[in-house]
């Protein structure tokens, strides 16, 4: 087996983007970034990087923060989980381990929230671990150069790239050779038109030799998504308005939200008004409703929310409204963090 580690490193230091979280290689910081890249562009998440360090510059501010404030710093990135568990991993450190990093891997992947791939890229690039990272871009460049037809979505997968991983990886700078291998990926050996013809390995690369790049690695089994119907009620009183913190288990987890109905299929303001939960909220008001103000279609990983916001005005308020949801004046409301939906809808009506 041809080992492109060295060619690798070399083209990594010519071709590198300057990245705000490859001038250190402090734990923290590699952390922070390798947890907003999740799901995340690097173009995207370069500005939340540095929003995100300025205000938690480590991990006591981190913990010490409320949760509140830290998913509004985090709005607009989705999978809030993701910051859920760095506030949970942050706070056992502080606790646990004096607020330092553990620098090894089989200390870090014990850490809420820190899977395989974020605890071999901290423990190369911080604590210098031979401990190869495999991600989308890592997957790509290793099932095209040695011809792997086996996919990551099975055990027996990772563990055959992990194996040819563990040969290549450079033990004198793992760290390069891991940001090398998914730099190249990201640029260079992309998932579609590659610019083979001008790539450094392609000599050994088995795809480019036998006509496989479009072939290789084998294409991942869709996500069947379910989709849910949202109603939400943007309900104003006076110069108020009502919010509710999700508490289930389920998407957006500790985020606010207005009144919401969720339906089993898309309902018109006529059938949402014969809802059981509608006539609840509003028992026997006399309404001003303002149809259909904006509708949404919102795709997540697993989810497609077809959402439909009402914005309704009353002028006496009732007791399911008061016990149930909580008041906050309207022009606090970007105080709170919610679903970059919400935050969508709220963009439409103030322009």
């Amino acid at each position: 087996m041809t080992n492109i580690s060295q060619p690798l490193i070399e083209w990594y230091s010519r071709n590198k983007r300057d990245l705000p979280w490859r001038e250190t290689k402090k734990p923290y910081n590699i952390w922070v970034s390798e947890i907003i890249l999740q799901q995340t562009r690097v173009n995207q998440g370069i500005d939340y990087y540095y929003r995100f360090i300025k205000k938690y510059p480590d991990l006591k501010s981190l913990a010490s923060t409320h949760i509140d404030e830290l998913l509004k710093v985090w709005q607009g990135l989705g999978y809030y989980s993701r910051a859920r568990n760095m506030h949970h991993t942050a706070q056992y450190l502080v606790n646990k381990n004096k607020g330092v990093f553990y620098s090894n891997y089989d200390d870090l992947i014990k850490l809420k929230g820190i899977g395989d791939y974020t605890a071999s890229a901290i423990a190369s690039i911080s604590f210098n671990q031979a401990t190869p990272v495999l991600d989308g871009n890592v997957y790509r460049v290793i099932a095209r150069v040695y011809g792997i037809a086996e996919s990551t979505q099975v055990k027996s997968g990772i563990n055959k790239f992990k194996e040819i991983l563990n040969k290549l990886i450079a033990h004198k700078n793992p760290g390069d050779f891991n940001q090398a291998i998914m730099e190249f990926g990201a640029l260079q050996c992309v998932p579609k038109n590659p610019d083979c013809e001008n790539c450094i390995i392609k000599s050994v690369c088995f795809a480019y030799n036998k006509g496989l790049i479009s072939d290789l690695p084998v294409k991942k089994q869709k996500v069947k998504q379910k989709v849910r119907y949202f109603n939400y009620l943007h309900i104003i009183y006076n110069d108020n308005t009502f919010i509710e913190k999700r508490t289930e288990k389920d998407i957006w987890n500790s985020l606010y939200q207005f009144p919401l109905i969720e339906t089993k299929k898309e309902y018109s303001l006529i059938e949402l008004q014969k809802n059981k939960d509608w006539l609840q909220i509003f028992e026997t008001l006399n309404l001003n409703i303002e149809k259909e103000v904006f509708t949404k279609k919102h795709i997540l990983s697993h989810q497609v929310l077809v959402a439909c916001f009402y914005k309704i005005r009353i002028i006496q308020t009732t007791d399911f409204l008061i016990n149930n949801y909580q008041s906050i004046p309207l022009a606090k409301l970007d105080i709170y963090s919610i679903p970059r939906l919400i935050e969508e809808y709220l963009e439409h009506i103030n322009k």
